[in-house]
């Protein structure tokens, strides 16, 4: 089984989306491996998007992530990299599917509600920065 990482960022929380995330995750036959309701700080942020901390998007993507708590996931099941990427829609909501969570939930491009990773690689350090083997059923 892959495991992903997901973050609904918290713009999302703020609004009361959670509970429509999770029921898309659960509903595609997902599991939900590890949730955690956390505050974002610097440190992670600049861990998680290393080597954008001087691309003129980075100050703004700051102040948003650390506006409010975020809920850091791990996700199973069979090809979860690529079906929550899909189930996540383009980046760009105007552009993104309807029926994906950008598409059907978000608002625009800088409050696009959710982060997944797009590799077992990153998943797996994105999994790292934010969650311990503890904190995650196996």
């Amino acid at each position: 089984m892959e495991k992903t990482f997901v973050m609904l960022k918290s713009d999302g929380l703020q609004r009361g989306l959670l509970g429509n995330v999770l029921s898309r995750i659960e509903s595609k036959g997902y599991s939900i491996l590890a949730l955690k309701v956390q505050n974002m700080t610097l440190e992670q942020l600049e861990k998680h998007y290393d080597g954008h901390q001087d691309k003129p998007y980075f100050p703004n993507l700051v102040e948003y992530l650390t506006s409010g708590p975020v809920v850091h996931m791990v996700i199973g099941g069979e090809n979860v990299v690529a079906g929550m990427r899909k189930m996540s829609g383009a980046t760009d909501p105007a552009k993104a599917d309807l029926g994906t969570v950008r598409g059907d939930l978000a608002q625009d491009m800088t409050k696009n509600l959710i982060h997944t990773s797009d590799s077992l690689e990153n998943a797996a350090r994105e999994i790292a920065l934010y969650l311990t083997p503890e904190e995650i059923i196996e």
